[in-house]
C-alpha cells in the first residue's frame, strides 16, 4: 500500500486492551487496517525500568515534588513511582475539569494501559448481564452471557489466563493455564471460609503465563518478579505490545501510526455514514484525514466518548450517535478502598518462593440466593497474605550487624482483603465536553460530574465489616477494618458513557457494539458497558471486541456497511 494512501478497509482508534484486539481480529480476517494511537511508539521490550532493582531507581523509587506537580492524578490512583512515571500523562498538558473528584488515570503511548493493567481476568456471569432488567435499573443489556461465552473462550485461549476451575455460578470458569499457588495462610483462610461460612476463595485469575503458548512463541512464562506495571520484557503477561499488535503485524495488513490524535469522526451526510476520521499529528500539528469502510473506536471509555462528543454535524448536533442523549452519561467505575487486615500467627516457620504477581479472589456472596441486603448488587474481594520484608526496617533505629540480622529475618504474616464493589449506572453521573478550555493541542477537555451514591455507600459498610468477619473466622489476630474513602476513577475501571442497549432512544450502541444511528462505527472499549458488575472488566472488553470485529467483517461481506 503506498505511503500516501489515506484509504483503508478499517480504522482502529487506540491500541490498548480493546484496540489491540480490534487490530488483530480485523487484520487476521483480511482487512487492510489503519491503527491510530495518540501517543508515542512503544515496541515490545522498550520498557526502560523493567529490570532495575529498587536501589538503582532515583529517590528510592519515590516520586519527586516535580513529579507530583505534573502527575498528581497518577499519584491519586496509587500508581506513580520512578519506575512507572513515564507511562502516565502530564496533567498540565492534558487537563480535565472535576466538578466532583474523579481520578482519570491515563497513559498515552502505543499499548495504552495494557502495559500497566492489573491483569485480573474474570468472566462476568449470567446474573451480571441480567441484573439491570431484574432490578429495574437503567436499561437492559442487549446480550446475555451465553452469547459472549464463545468469545471469552477465544480471548482466554489467546492471551493466556492462569486460574483454577472452581464451578462457581457467580464466577464462570474459563480456559485456564495452570493456576498460581496459594500460600499457607491463604490456604488456611480458604478452608476456614468453606467450613465456617460456606464462602469461596480462589487464586486470582490473571493474564500471566504459567505455561508456554504455542501460538505466541515470542512470549515467555512468568518469572515471578512482580514488576509487571513497569512492562514485561519476557512478554509473560498479556499486553497489546507483546501479543495482539505483533499478531496484527504478522498479517501484513496493519498500518500502525503513533502520535496521531483522532479528534473527530467525519460524517458523510449523503450516505448517512462515517467516512473516516480527522487526525492531529501530535508532533507536527498537521491535520490529516483518513478514510475507511468501518471504524472501531477503542480509545478508552472517556477517550472514545470525547471523540464522539467532539464530532458534531447537522445530523448529530449533540455529538456523533447521540440521538438518545445518553452519550457521556452513566459513568461507572468500581469503588474500592474498604476492607480489613489482620496478623496471621502460627505460620512463622513457613515462607514462599518468588514474588507472585497475583493475589486471591473471593467472589461475590451478597444478594445471591437467600442472602438479601439493603442495597443492590454486590462486591468481591482481592488481597493476599505475605510476610513483611526488609523495607519494614527503614525507620528502625538499629544499626550495624544487628540491623543486618533483623533484615535477614522475614517479618510477621499479614492478611488483607479489599472489596471491589459494583457501581450502578446513574444517568446523572456524567462527563461533558468543555469547549472553552483546551489542552496543549488546542482540543476541548472533559468535565467530570460523578460520585458514589446511597447504594454504594451502604455497600461499603458491608465491604469492611464482612472482610473483618472472615478474617476473624480464620482465627487471625489484630483485625482492623478500614475505609480509606473512595472517589470514582481510583479503581481505573471506568465504564459507561456510550452504553449498549436494545432501544436507540435510551442507548448509544446496539447488541453488536454498533452506533445505533451509524452502523459502520463500532465502540468496544469500556464506554460500551451497560452495567459494571464487580469483576475486573478488561476480559469482557476483549470478548466484546472480538465478537464485534467478527460481526463487522460479516456485515462488510454482505455489503451492509
Amino acid at each position: 500500500m503506498p505511503a500516501n494512501n489515506n484509504s483503508f478497509d478499517a480504522i482502529v482508534v487506540g491500541t490498548g486492551i480493546s484496540g489491540g484486539w480490534a487490530a488483530k481480529e480485523l487484520t487476521e480476517k483480511g482487512l487492510k487496517t489503519l491503527v491510530l494511537d495518540r501517543g508515542r511508539m512503544v515496541e515490545h521490550g522498550e520498557y526502560p525500568t523493567a529490570t532495575l532493582p529498587l536501589w538503582e531507581l532515583p529517590y528510592g523509587g519515590r516520586p519527586t515534588q516535580e513529579d507530583l506537580k505534573k502527575q498528581s492524578v497518577a499519584q491519586r490512583g496509587g500508581v506513580l513511582s520512578q519506575a512507572t512515571k513515564h507511562w502516565f500523562v502530564n496533567d498540565i498538558d492534558h487537563p480535565y475539569i472535576e466538578k466532583k473528584p474523579f481520578a482519570w488515570v491515563r497513559g498515552y503511548h502505543v499499548g495504552g494501559r495494557s502495559i500497566m493493567w492489573g491483569r485480573q481476568s474474570y468472566r462476568w456471569s449470567p446474573m451480571d448481564f441480567e441484573a439491570n432488567a431484574k432490578d429495574g435499573v437503567a436499561v437492559d443489556w442487549p446480550i446475555r452471557y451465553e452469547e459472549l461465552a464463545p468469545w471469552y473462550d477465544r480471548v482466554e485461549s489467546f492471551i493466556g489466563v492462569s486460574g483454577q476451575a472452581e464451578g462457581y455460578e457467580q464466577l464462570p470458569d474459563g480456559k485456564f493455564l495452570p493456576p498460581m499457588e496459594l500460600n499457607c495462610v491463604e490456604l488456611h483462610l480458604k478452608q476456614a471460609l468453606a467450613d465456617k461460612m460456606g464462602r469461596a476463595l480462589t487464586i486470582g485469575r490473571t493474564a500471566n503465563l504459567t505455561a508456554p503458548l504455542a501460538h505466541s512463541p515470542q512470549r515467555g512464562t512468568c518469572q515471578y518478579r512482580n514488576l509487571c506495571w513497569r512492562g514485561c520484557p519476557f512478554g509473560a503477561y498479556f499486553s497489546s505490545n507483546s501479543s495482539t499488535l505483533p499478531a496484527a503485524e504478522k498479517t501484513g495488513n496493519m498500518t500502525l501510526r503513533p502520535n496521531s490524535i483522532v479528534y473527530e469522526l467525519i460524517h458523510d451526510a449523503k450516505n448517512d455514514r462515517a467516512s473516516g476520521v480527522r487526525v492531529l499529528d501530535a508532533e507536527t500539528n498537521e491535520q490529516l484525514e483518513f478514510h475507511a469502510k468501518v471504524i472501531f473506536l477503542c480509545a478508552s471509555t472517556f477517550g472514545s466518548t470525547q471523540i464522539l462528543m467532539n464530532s458534531v454535524s447537522s445530523r448529530f448536533p449533540d455529538g456523533f450517535g447521540n440521538d438518545s442523549g445518553e452519550l457521556g452519561c452513566n459513568v461507572m467505575d468500581h469503588h474500592l478502598g474498604a476492607g480489613a487486615s489482620a496478623v496471621a500467627e502460627g505460620f512463622d516457620d513457613k515462607y514462599y518462593s518468588g514474588q507472585r504477581p497475583n493475589g486471591i479472589y473471593i467472589p461475590r456472596f451478597v444478594n445471591i440466593g437467600k442472602d438479601k441486603r439493603d442495597y443492590l448488587r454486590g462486591f468481591g474481594y482481592q488481597g493476599g497474605a505475605g510476610r513483611s520484608g526488609w523495607t519494614r526496617l527503614l525507620e528502625d533505629p538499629t544499626l550495624g550487624a544487628d540491623l543486618k540480622t533483623k533484615a535477614a529475618e522475614p517479618g510477621p504474616w499479614h492478611m488483607g482483603l479489599t472489596g471491589f464493589g459494583e457501581v450502578l449506572p446513574y444517568h446523572d453521573n456524567r462527563v461533558t465536553l468543555d469547549r472553552a478550555r483546551k489542552d496543549k493541542h488546542g482540543l476541548p477537555v472533559l468535565t467530570f460530574d460523578a460520585m458514589l451514591r446511597e447504594n454504594e455507600l451502604k455497600m461499603r459498610k458491608d465491604m469492611a465489616a464482612e472482610a473483618a468477619t472472615m478474617l476473624e473466622a480464620a482465627g487471625f489476630k489484630d483485625v482492623h477494618e478500614y475505609d480509606g474513602g473512595d472517589v470514582l476513577g481510583i479503581g481505573i475501571h471506568e465504564m459507561g458513557t456510550a452504553r449498549m442497549g436494545r432501544d436507540p432512544e435510551t442507548s448509544v450502541l446496539n447488541a453488536w457494539n454498533q452506533v445505533h444511528a451509524c452502523k459502520n462505527v463500532y465502540v468496544t472499549d469500556g464506554s460500551c458497558m451497560t452495567s459494571s458488575a464487580c469483576q475486573n472488566p478488561s476480559l469482557t472488553y476483549m470478548a466484546l471486541t472480538a465478537r464485534a470485529a467478527d460481526h463487522a467483517v460479516q456485515e462488510l461481506k454482505r455489503m451492509n456497511l
